[in-house]
């Protein structure tokens, strides 16, 4: 038994009226918000009901209710957080925007942009922090964040069907890529830094 919440993120279609007859839970954004944004809102309406759990799913019909099951059953094991992952979907301009900030970061998620994640409690309280409430997507931040809490991220195969509507945010045009790609970097580079630099301040140290 699980409770399905919808965030209507400002949605100029009968989102809302579908969800509320279909028995979900809406919470209603005034205006648009973003992508990640929203999601926080639900993850802070999980937390603020006492979930133990929290699955989020992206609206555009690429992920499958049926593989919630999949992200449950690894969640039993050691982790804070479980991705669904589908590497076969990135395009070229993806798979080069993944490779750098990998490089970058040693983040070793294969999947960096999925929507599709369960969180359990420390997760959750982690991204309904003030300073997770300033990132732009849902990524990158997200993941390093994730990380500096010392949490554990696991991820686990699934399929993504084709969008039933819209088109990535990201991903749409080159000159929407390059501002990803400058905000993304930036954050990268800010995250990264002081860690190396720890390693090797702790190395050195070592070396004395």
């Amino acid at each position: 038994m699980c409770d399905i919440i919808v965030v209507d993120d400002a949605s100029e279609d009968n989102t809302a009226q579908l969800a509320l007859v279909n028995g979900a839970m809406v919470l209603p954004h005034v205006e648009s918000k973003g992508a990640w944004l929203a999601t926080q809102t639900g993850i802070r309406y999980a937390c603020k009901n006492a979930y133990d759990v929290t699955v989020t799913m992206d609206a555009d019909g690429q992920h499958r209710a049926a593989d919630v099951g999949k992200l449950l059953s690894a969640a039993r094991g050691d982790c804070d957080v479980v991705i669904g992952a589908c590497v076969e979907r990135g395009s070229f301009s993806r798979r080069v925007a993944w490779t750098l900030f990998k490089k970058l970061t040693g983040i070793s998620v294969y999947d960096l942009t999925s929507g599709f994640r369960l969180y359990k409690k420390p997760a959750m309280d982690v991204l309904t922090s003030r300073q997770a409430s300033l990132l732009e997507y849902q990524d990158m931040g997200v993941l390093l964040m994730l990380r500096s809490a010392g949490l554990q991220i696991q991820e686990v195969p699934v399929q993504m069907p084709l969008r039933e509507s819209g088109i990535s945010r990201i991903f749409s045009s080159w000159s929407k890529v390059g501002y990803y790609m400058f905000i993304t970097l930036f954050l990268c580079l800010v995250k990264a830094v002081p860690e190396k630099t720890s390693r090797f301040t702790n190395r050195l140290k070592q070396g004395l």
